[in-house]
């Protein structure tokens, strides 16, 4: 909500851009990211350029030869880019992030409790992985995330749209479960019910899954509990305009601008808390 308080905290003036980080943005994010190496050639890019310029992309949804040349050159940003997707490096920053935002909050670092939901976009002549989701009419990719009851980012995974909720639904509990040994219970819609899932799901725990369910006298839009939170977190990352449509040719990288757009947020937060 605006207000005279809180207002100031959104502003971003004295930044080239809107996606640039602050100087207090920059100190939660850096010591996340690796150390210059001892050995060979000296670093001469500076870490905050690059992770403007991946933000950049991440808000505008522009190409990478039309990065501005305030920036380090496209081929040097996508280097780092194609680096940090593969050892890992945006998954990490977006647990300790989420932990610091979490803690900051007067919350326990492990939630306990999610909401899981899918987002089927569409793919461009990119190519890579793509199937057709029959429900939503849309040939392309079916993004995963599984959220916190407050909207953070917990885990996502990135598949094509032909695969079943049910089934999506395990590839991003198989990557977060070791993570947050806590998380054992999710809430979710009915694409989810079902022996299928629950079976399952044996394989990582004593998961539960609560499927919270449209009242059927309702016409319309309704606000359903729980299920709420992780539709405005979807709403939050298509603001990025590099997530209106899945423009990789990748998984991993498709995968990797939604952790950006993550990133982006939690920063914003840990800093405002």
């Amino acid at each position: 909500m605006w207000t005279e308080i809180t207002r100031p905290q959104y502003l971003r003036k004295g930044l080239r851009y809107a996606s640039d980080v602050t100087e207090a943005e920059w100190r939660v994010i850096e010591p996340h990211l690796a150390a210059p190496k001892l050995l060979g050639r000296p670093r001469k890019i500076e870490l905050m350029a690059v992770v403007n310029a991946l933000f950049y992309i991440a808000r505008t949804g522009c190409q990478w030869r039309m990065l501005p040349r305030d920036f380090p050159h496209y081929s040097t940003v996508q280097r780092y880019f194609y680096a940090w997707r593969d050892d890992g490096t945006l998954e990490q920053i977006n647990f300790e992030l989420l932990v610091q935002a979490r803690e900051a909050a007067g919350r326990e670092p492990s939630p306990s409790a999610g909401v899981i939901d899918s987002q089927s976009v569409k793919t461009t002549e990119s190519g890579g992985p793509r199937g057709y989701d029959a429900g939503k009419k849309v040939k392309g990719r079916k993004r995963h995330i599984v959220t916190d009851t407050i909207g953070l980012l917990v885990g996502a995974e990135v598949h094509s749209a032909d695969v079943q909720d049910r089934d999506g639904a395990v590839l991003v509990i198989e990557a977060i479960h070791s993570l947050f040994p806590w998380l054992r219970h999710l809430f979710a819609d009915g694409a989810y019910a079902g022996q299928k899932l629950h079976d399952r799901l044996i394989n990582f725990g004593a998961w539960t899954v609560e499927i919270v369910k449209r009242s059927q006298p309702a016409a319309g839009f309704e606000v359903l509990p729980r299920r709420w939170v992780v539709e405005r977190t979807l709403a939050w990352l298509n603001r990025n305009r590099r997530l209106a449509k899945d423009f990789e040719a990748s998984i991993a990288s498709a995968k990797a601008w939604l952790f950006i757009a993550s990133v982006q947020l939690l920063a914003k937060r840990v800093v405002r808390t």
